[in-house]
């Protein structure tokens, strides 16, 4: 009876530990996927800063390294609001920079950031428009 009652305990300490782990939130210093990129996640107090730590092929090809930011600004409460960037072959070494917001998903594990932007032909403005909407899914600790 006491190693059944012991047996029990553990496979429910097991349980609560499992589903702890499933909603705890996500690591400031962690790894996360960007559109095929692997990013890393920055975080002091409420500053977030999301970098390339493994670009993908055509953003290498547009001058993106790792290290290279990607968005920066706030979290407050379950809200990013900041500058993301976007990046061109063309313009290398000047990314254009718009103001982007949106929620985290309540199990911590998924931003979702959108802005508007001007589109840009080769670094030159066209005065056309267009939305960006950036997702960042948890993939692992750095």
């Amino acid at each position: 009876m006491v190693l059944r009652n012991f047996a029990l305990a553990g496979a429910v300490l097991l349980a609560l530990g499992a589903l702890s782990a499933m909603s705890a939130p996500a690591a400031a210093d962690s790894c996360w996927d960007h559109n095929g990129s692997l990013m890393r996640l920055k975080a002091s107090g409420n500053q977030r800063w999301f970098y390339f730590e493994r670009p993908r092929g055509v953003l290498r090809r547009a001058g993106v390294v790792r290290g290279t930011l990607l968005f920066n600004g706030v979290k407050d409460g379950n809200w990013y609001s900041g500058t993301a960037r976007v990046f061109s072959k063309y313009c290398p070494g000047s990314p254009l920079e718009y103001f982007v917001e949106g929620p985290v998903r309540a199990d911590q594990l998924r931003v979702t950031v959108s802005g508007s932007r001007e589109v840009h032909e080769r670094c030159a403005p066209t005065g056309k428009w267009t939305t960006d909407t950036l997702v960042f899914t948890y993939s692992h600790r750095c």
